[in-house]
């Protein structure tokens, strides 16, 4: 969609800045990218090669490696439903496909209105809480038919629950004033601490042949 905007760019300079190689930087920048427009966008992700130093083929890489970075426009809400061990067991495929039923879409698919988007995922590590699923990685626990059709309705008129839009990590962003980086430098510049020094072994000087 777009690369960007002037403001998202300087917050990826100050993301870069933390980091040793502006590569190192890549994934953060992907989640920027994603929240500007709710997926990662083939300009965007060229317009992060250009800022970190690397072709987009690279980005393109790790972009499509991460099952959280979508390339293609999503719903609002991005609906995760566990289907694994614990959750399959204790009616995630059930409640899958009740979910299938209300939204009218099948997991991959997003409803007209593009507020939701079916997802069938494997495990979302909240097994003591099954069945149990995500709205945009924000967990929603223990639910039931009747607790997902709520929420479904809380999330079309409401949304009590506040859950900010599809790419949107944080509510707050991290922001570390310059005297408080750690200090980085590049690995090759990068002298061997002190500490470290003394528990290398000491080489005995060779002898010279008479």
């Amino acid at each position: 969609m777009s690369r960007l905007t002037p403001e998202n760019v300087e917050v990826a300079k100050e993301i870069i800045a933390r980091y040793p190689r502006p590569k190192s930087a890549l994934i953060p920048l992907l989640h920027l990218a994603q929240e500007q427009d709710g997926y990662v966008a083939d300009d965007a992700m060229e317009h992060l090669a250009e800022l970190v130093g690397i072709t987009p083929a690279e980005v393109l890489g790790t972009c499509s490696f991460y099952e959280m970075f979508k390339r293609e426009p999503v719903g609002k809400y991005m609906i995760n439903v566990c289907t694994n061990i614990s959750c399959q067991l204790l009616g995630g495929e059930e409640l899958l496909h009740h979910a299938e039923k209300t939204l009218g879409i099948r997991p991959g698919g997003t409803t007209d209105d593009g507020l939701f988007t079916l997802e069938d995922v494997e495990c979302i590590a909240a097994c003591t809480e099954a069945p149990c699923l995500q709205v945009n990685y924000r967990y929603k626990y223990k639910l039931d038919n009747a607790d997902f059709d709520a929420m479904i309705e809380d999330l079309r008129t409401t949304n009590k629950d506040n859950i900010p839009p599809h790419g949107t990590l944080a509510e707050q962003r991290q922001h570390i004033p310059a005297d408080k980086l750690a200090g980085i430098g590049s690995p090759e510049d990068t002298t061997t601490p002190e500490w470290f020094s003394k528990r290398l072994p000491v080489e005995e000087p060779k002898e010279e042949n008479a």
